[in-house]
């Protein structure tokens, strides 16, 4: 059965990522109007996380800034499905790299870097990162659950050099890479949510408590790895542009959860400049109300 679907499936969505990204576009508006006027897809998910993130903004605002993000985001699938046969010429032209030599330069001096980052504007195109950095550049991924997809996104991911991990062999990788004195870059998406039995820490994100994915720190301090932010925003459709910030190069020297507050605070003011760019089609607070049960089982924990 997994076969019949790829065969039935890959060669239409391989035939539409051949097409111009002006067709492409003219796709995505049709879709749009299906997607948000007729289905009507986690409206009202989005707009109750724009609610809780923006509480000064009124009704107008927030439906304003949700059908934004909706246009945005099946913008961002069809970009997606372009990956599969974009060329190296017209990503480098529509994702463009602000100061990778901010990267370079500590990758002269031998460093390895966490580079930690936000579902901001298009993520996806950073596959192309290898044509501008001068180091190994791995990004962890999630295993698909059809093996013939599954090899299909990962060539895609990998065809500009880029190393993919299994998410669950992260950890592993970058040992293994340590042990061995192997320069590399990890890229580690650190804004989503995370379990809250495997959570360690709470602190404010736009303004509420929530659960706060810690990783990327606890792997810059074991592996004394230079973090890095980067943020991609959007400055016209179909082009992006990326700016890296340090954030540390020396992640021991910070107590537990300074370097995660950091990246915290940086990620805030990129999504108040462009929060129509935010995936916002996650539940993104749904653990708001359980910090109190949370601490509670801990300190029983302790006991």
């Amino acid at each position: 059965m997994q076969l019949l679907i790829f065969i039935i499936v890959y060669p239409i969505i391989w035939l539409i990522s051949r097409l111009p990204m002006r067709i492409l576009y003219l796709f995505s508006d049709l879709f749009f109007f299906i997607l948000y006027y007729l289905v009507g897809y986690r409206k009202e998910v989005v707009e109750s996380n724009l609610k809780i993130a923006f509480p000064n903004k009124n009704d107008a605002d927030i439906k304003n800034i949700s059908k934004k993000f909706f246009k945005h985001f099946v913008d961002l699938i069809f970009e997606s499905v372009k990956s599969f046969t974009i060329s190296e010429k017209e990503i480098l032209k529509r994702y463009k790299y602000k100061n990778p030599e901010l990267i370079n330069q500590l990758v002269k001096q031998g460093k390895s870097i966490a580079l930690v980052g936000a579902h901001q504007a298009n993520w996806e195109w950073s596959i192309s990162l290898p044509l501008v950095l001068d180091i190994n550049v791995t990004g962890a991924y999630t295993k698909l659950g059809n093996k013939y997809f599954e090899k299909k996104v990962k060539e895609s991911r990998s065809k500009f050099g880029i190393n993919g991990l299994k998410t669950s062999e992260t950890v592993k990788g970058i040992h293994k890479n340590y042990t061995n004195k192997i320069q590399a870059l990890y890229i580690l998406l650190s804004d989503q949510s995370p379990q809250v039995h495997k959570t360690h820490y709470w602190s404010e994100f736009l303004g509420v408590k929530v659960p706060i994915h810690t990783g990327a720190e606890m792997l810059a301090k074991k592996y004394d790895l230079t973090v890095i932010n980067y943020v991609t925003k959007k400055t016209k459709r179909g082009y992006f542009e990326t700016h890296f910030e340090l954030i540390t190069e020396t992640p021991k020297e910070f107590d537990n959860y300074q370097i995660t507050d950091k990246y915290l605070k940086i990620t805030e003011k990129n999504i108040k400049d462009q929060p129509e760019y935010y995936l916002w089609s996650h539940k993104r607070f749904k653990h708001r109300d359980k910090y109190d049960e949370w601490l509670k089982n801990k300190k029983t924990s302790q006991k």
